[in-house]
């Protein structure tokens, strides 16, 4: 019974989809096709006739043998034959043309040797698509026509077999056709409609009913009515029933589709569960053409997990959705851009609804979301300023993080000194260049359930930044590359701070901060110079093999910096550290302790210690030149990058009362082979490892009694070592198959290609997102296997000799049992814990015209299966079986 309901209801959206086009789906293979279309006005008050057609074309035809019969006037045309009248032309084997009844009759004729009927009818008329027919009468004056046996494409459909009849008043009578999205001659499924009549304004159908394989099913209807308003249209979204493990037995999705007009449109669905939980939506989408587009959605659900008795059963999970996307065509408004992706969520959402039902497990999984409304405008001189409303949530630590409004406002760079009629070339003082940005916000970090209180606006800080930076470039002795210059940053706040401490005797300290509001102003300086230059190397080998040649390229940088020290008391924002009796606080070495007044403000500014530092650093790429073994000729090489960018860098800071000398850290890329690739990174430290000791001279103790480890000021060259290793990392991954990642690559820059081609919204992008991610999304069956996987290592050792390590390995693949069988997984190993992570198994049945997918999850928390076998064309999207089981809650 269920399937019996699903099929009727499909075949009522089939016609009913086909019926409020602009011609409807009977008119793709009717000779409408093949009448010519009549701009001239008409008059009206005249029924059309055998006089009165407003045709007045030469019929024009040719074939291979054409004989004449002047007694009847009727013309035989045989072989290639092909006639045209006006927009209209027909190909058929043999036609007949009546000259005194104005009727043209075509037919294929039957092969004597293969006994086969060929030279079918292929009628088209002007930008309507070809029809192919077996036989077929037209009767050019009156516009009658008759066809027999017709096979024509309409929007991924297909409709054959029957007869068709279109009479004087454009009414359009048929007969036992087939309606399918198989392109095959004998489809292997269909509607056959018996008896049909359409006009402009309804479609009326006798008996209609699914057919599969040649073998009729009782599934259908014995009559339907449709009217064709030619417009969108509102009606009812019929629910997806099933059953879930913890929820019960539930009715999904069902709801009312609201076509308000042609530019605005709304969806409300919602879904029930037998133990009480719900879930409310509401999607609107909106779009005028050349100037704009976007969605709205909101949601809502309570859910109700456990035993029913228990407190998670009797106070539901409530969450909630307010998803907007807005995008702005960019010829709309040249120079301003007006954007908007907004994702608010409450912390829960995604696990209870789970990921809105689509059971992603990187939504589930997602612990951010971030949401911005935007506007920018940019001027014919290249000066530009924006305005824009952003939030970001941590839905485990229900952080949120929210910026109204954030304002910049841009000056690129220009030449003071330079003049736009120079002649000649630059003197060094028209070649300083300077510029401007400026960025105001208002900023508040809280909880979300803090955010709505009376005294959640008092959160607010507010402020402005500045920065002018001035620089200068030339080139000297032809090989170094020199940059100076220099950065003025100002910040300006709407809110600081005051901070009153507490000294005990045991020399503990407490402290009380106060927010002012009060406007406070900063600024901070900064000096530098740097040069860069590059040093080829190049040794050719002959007798190395496939080996031609190795090329090492390093490129050295020297750099130096100097700006004063910002964090003395009373210079820049800082103030001393002073206690209940106004006495200067030290820490245990003696010196004196201030705190920014700008500690958790707006703009807390760049303001460090002295530096007069020299920065250095050098890269390093090695590639070696190899003989092609795909070139028959034995002339071809090609190169293999063994190092890509292997750079170290460090810093000496003259000024720094200790640890003048910074880590050392380096990172890099070997590229190996077309299926293997290593990332790598690590940091030394040249210093050693102290106890540390208060002004007294005494050992700093943890509250367990061992001592407290910091970086001494002395270099480890005292004990015959350079520096010791404090991390390092790195990462490969490898494919044994690597067309099948090149062919899935390509699929999904094909995907985002169309995506912005289509300008589709941020919230449609993350849904394309989303199928990328889904193992049945790009079903390659000529590709046979692949197997791929991907390994991260991380080491780290503290200054007290506290080692921590992390790896992780993630691996997928496919292969194909049979030709059209494919098995897809994907999962990975969680080497903390000892075990398999949520794995994901997926098979596919390629069925021709239909395909069947299974999607697995064997265990964790979203254990769950589903089975869909569906027809593959997207115009019978809703035609299709699907059970789902969903494990994805536990009682609590």
């Amino acid at each position: 019974m269920k399937l019996l309901t699903s099929s009727i209801l499909l075949i009522s959206v089939i016609l009913l989809t086909h019926g409020v086009g602009k011609a409807n789906a009977f008119s793709s293979f009717s000779l409408q096709q093949i009448i010519q279309q009549d701009t001239s006005k008409r008059d009206t008050s005249k029924k059309e006739g055998k006089n009165n057609s407003g045709l007045d074309q030469k019929v024009e035809y040719r074939a291979d043998s054409v004989k004449f019969n002047k007694t009847k006037s009727v013309i035989f045309m045989y072989g290639n034959a092909r006639v045209n009248y006006g927009d209209f032309e027909l190909d058929a084997d043999y036609i007949r043309y009546d000259s005194q009844t104005k009727v043209i009759f075509a037919s294929g004729r039957t092969d004597p040797k293969t006994n086969r009927y060929v030279g079918k009818p292929i009628f088209k008329s002007g930008a309507e698509g070809s029809a192919i027919a077996d036989s077929l009468y037209y009767n050019s004056e009156t516009t009658r026509a008759k066809v027999f046996g017709v096979f024509s494409e309409q929007e991924g459909g297909y409709f054959s077999g029957g007869q068709s009849k279109k009479q004087i008043d454009d009414e359009l009578h048929i007969k036992n056709v087939m309606y399918s999205t198989c392109n095959l001659p004998h489809p292997h499924f269909g509607i056959l409609i018996t008896k049909g009549i359409a006009t402009e304004k309804q479609i009326i159908s006798g008996p209609m009913y699914m057919v599969f394989e040649g073998v009729p099913t009782p599934i259908g209807l014995p009559f339907a009515f449709f009217p064709k308003p030619n417009k969108r249209t509102s009606g009812i979204i019929l629910p997806t029933p099933g059953e879930d493990a913890t929820r019960g037995f539930f009715l999904q999705n069902g709801g009312y589709y609201l076509g308000l007009n042609d530019y605005w449109d709304a969806k409300f669905l919602g879904s029930i569960y037998t133990n009480g939980s719900y879930e409310t939506s509401m999607l609107t989408n909106y779009i005028k053409r050349y100037k704009y587009s976007g969605n709205i959605g909101l949601s809502y659900n309570s859910v109700k997990n456990g035993l029913e008795g228990t407190e998670a059963f009797r106070n539901p999970n409530k969450d909630f959705s307010i998803r907007w996307s807005h995008s702005q065509n960019a010829n709309a408004n040249p120079g301003s851009t007006f954007s908007a992706s907004v994702n608010i969520t409450s912390s829960s959402y995604y696990t209870n609804s789970p990921a809105n039902l689509n059971y992603d497990l990187n939504a589930i999984a997602n612990n951010t979301t971030n949401s911005s409304i935007s506007y920018s405008k940019t001027f014919s001189n290249n000066m530009n300023y924006s305005l824009s409303m952003t939030s970001n949530q941590t839905l485990r630590t229900r952080d949120v993080s929210i910026r109204l409004p954030d304002a910049t406002f841009n000056v690129p760079t220009f030449s003071p000194f330079d003049s736009k009629t120079r002649v000649g070339e630059q003197k060094w003082y028209q070649k300083i260049t300077v510029g401007y940005a400026l960025q105001g916000t208002n900023a508040i970090d809280t909880k979300d359930s803090l955010l709505f209180q009376n005294d959640g606006l008092k959160r607010l800080r507010s402020g402005f930044s500045h920065s002018i930076p001035v620089n200068m470039s030339f080139t000297a002795l032809k090989y170094l590359n020199f940059s100076m210059g220099g950065t003025y940053n100002e910040v300006w706040n709407f809110q600081h701070i005051n901070k009153k401490f507490t000294l005990f005797d045991d020399k503990t300290v407490t402290e009380r901060i106060d927010t002012l509001s009060g406007f406070e102003r900063a600024g901070s300086y900064n000096l530098s110079t740097s040069m860069s230059t590059k040093i080829y190397g190049q040794k050719k080998f002959n007798n190395l093999g496939n080996i031609m040649a190795m090329r090492h390229v390093i490129t050295p940088n020297v750099s130096f910096n100097y700006s004063p020290d910002f964090t003395k008391a009373d210079r820049g924002p800082f103030l001393a550290m002073k206690d209940q009796n106004g006495n200067v606080i030290k820490d245990v070495q003696g010196r004196e302790r201030t705190y920014s007044i700008f500690e958790g403000m707006a703009y807390p500014g760049s303001f460090g210690g002295p530096q007069a530092a020299i920065g250095f650093g050098v890269d390093n790429t090695v590639e070696l030149k190899v003989k092609s073994s795909k070139d028959t000729t034995g002339t071809g090489e090609r190169k293999i990058p063994i190092i890509q960018g292997l750079s170290i860098s460090g810093a000496y800071n003259f000024l720094a009362e200790r640890n003048k000398l910074s880590t050392l850290s380096f990172n890099g890329r070997s590229q190996f082979t077309d299926k293997l690739g290593i990332n790598y990174n690590g940091t030394f430290d040249p210093y050693d490892v102290e106890e540390s000791r208060d002004a007294n001279g005494e050992i700093i103790r943890n509250t367990d009694g061992s001592p407290v480890f910091e970086r001494s000021n002395n270099y480890l060259l005292r004990k015959g070592r350079l520096a010791r290793l404090t991390n390092i990392g790195f990462s490969f991954d490898y494919s044994l198959n690597p067309d099948a990642l090149k062919r899935k690559n390509d699929a999904n820059d094909k995907l985002s290609e169309t995506a912005k081609q289509k300008g589709l919204s941020p919230i449609q992008s993350e849904q394309l997102a989303a199928i990328s991610r889904d193992p049945n999304a790009f079903v390659d069956f000529n590709i046979p296997w692949n197997f791929s996987f991907s390994y991260s290592f991380q080491y780290s050792r503290s200054d007290a000799g506290v080692s921590n390590v992390s790896n992780t390995l993630n691996f997928n693949g496919d292969f194909n049992l049979t030709p059209k069988w494919k098995f897809t997984f994907n999962s990975g190993y969680d080497f903390q814990n000892n075990g398999l992570t949520p794995m994901n198994i997926g098979i596919y049945r390629d069925l021709h015209c239909w395909d069947m997918s299974i999607n697995w999850v064997p265990y964790g928390a979203y254990k769950s299966y589903s089975l869909t076998l569906k027809v593959k064309a997207s115009i019978l999207q809703d035609l299709k079986l699907s059970k789902r089981q969903g494990f994805y809650n536990t009682y609590q």
